[in-house]
Order: structure tokens, then sequence, then C-alpha cells
């Protein structure tokens, strides 16, 4: 059972969202936030495996709030929601820490999917979503690239890995990179597992963003 807190300042957004995963057999609500500082309080209590986290909010805002759960440790993950597919601050949410990025407008499914795909950690990212996170956080990146930098995450990696790592900063799914640089798919997961190992990342969407930053790739590339 995936349990999931809503983090909105709307009541009808929360009343909404509520009623879509409480008709899930595999999803139950565990409370509702108006604001970012209660959303703290309720991870603190309840310990959600995902956060559903609206950005504009009264008092603490989503993304301060992403950033302090992220930094306490937790297993709690979350799923950033907006209300316009290139808000200027969505990208700040995915550099606190956010696993993931949909739109209020989003299909029923595709939420749902959502959900799943960041409860389960660094194992699922969903390719779509991965790819809608590269969309948002790319648009704000300056299109003029900068040298790449030595940081200390990716020069640990191998050519190979760093090679992996690249092209999953471009959207490529573990099936395509197997296909396209004649890999066993498992060994692709192997290495990707390494990767997030030897980063730091929380989960692919995180170690895309640490690509992006270090340089390794750049807009358009």
């Amino acid at each position: 059972m995936t349990t999931v807190l809503i983090a909105d300042d709307q009541a009808m957004q929360r009343f909404g969202f509520r009623m879509l995963l409480e008709s899930q057999d595999d999803m139950t609500v565990v409370g509702e936030a108006p604001n970012g500082g209660e959303a703290i309080r309720m991870v603190e209590r309840y310990h959600p495996d995902v956060v559903l986290m609206d950005i504009r909010m009264p008092g603490l805002d989503g993304i301060e709030a992403t950033r302090r759960i992220v930094a306490t440790g937790a297993r709690t993950r979350v799923l950033i929601v907006t209300t316009f597919d290139l808000d200027e601050y969505a990208y700040e949410g995915l550099r606190a820490g956010a696993s993931g990025f949909l739109v209020k407008d989003a299909q029923p499914e595709e939420l749902l999917a959502g959900i799943r795909a960041v409860a389960a950690g660094d194992a699922v990212v969903a390719p779509s979503l991965t790819r809608r996170l590269l969309d948002a956080y790319i648009h704000h990146l300056p299109s003029t690239p900068g040298q790449p930098r030595e940081d200390p995450r990716v020069t640990a990696l191998t050519d190979r890995e760093r090679e992996i790592l690249k092209v999953i900063a471009q959207g490529w799914t573990n099936t395509e990179i197997a296909e396209r640089l004649h890999l066993a798919e498992s060994t692709v997961k192997t290495h990707v597992g390494r990767i997030l190992s030897k980063t730091g990342a929380r989960d692919r969407v995180q170690a895309v963003i640490l690509a992006y930053d270090t340089h390794l790739v750049t807009p358009g590339q």
C-alpha cells in the first residue's frame, strides 16, 4: 500500500486528489496539508511514501518544504504538482530534491503512474516522467554551455558509467541504452545502480540534474 500526503492550499484540489487516490486499491491518503510547514510536520508524524507537493502555498512554500523534507534523510519522496507546465519555480523544486514533476491538469492515469513511479524509488522512474522533468528543467538553463566541472561525484565514475549517465540525461530508457550501446539490459541496470550509488543521487532524475549542473551534458546536446 502506497501512503500519500497531499500538500496544497486549495481545499477543492486536495479533495479531488483524495477522491482519485482512494479509488485505488494500492493507495491511501494519510493526510492533507494546506501549506509547507504543515506538510513537514505531517511527514514527521505519518512518514508517507509520497508527498504530492504544490509549489505556491502561503507561509512556507513547496520548494522550501521539499528541501527540508529531503534534508532529513526520510524515505518520503516528493512529487511536485503545479498549475503550469513550465512553471518558473518547478525546476527549483527538482533541485531541492523532488523526485518527480507533473502538472495539475494531467490525466488521472498519468498522476497515478507518477505516484507509483516515485514511490518505487531508484528502481523505477517512468521514462515519460523523466522526459517531462527534463523539459521543465532544461528550459531554465543558460543556452551558453559552461566548461565541465570537476565534481568528485562525476570523476568517480568509470568511462562507461559516464557515458551511460550522459544518455540517461538525454531521456534514454534502460531498454534504449541496451539496444544502442549493445549491452544486456541487466548490465545497464547494474551500471545505473552504480551511478546512483557513486553520485549519491536519490534516483535517475537527480542524476540527470547532476549531469546538467556539472555540464557533463548541455541543453540541446
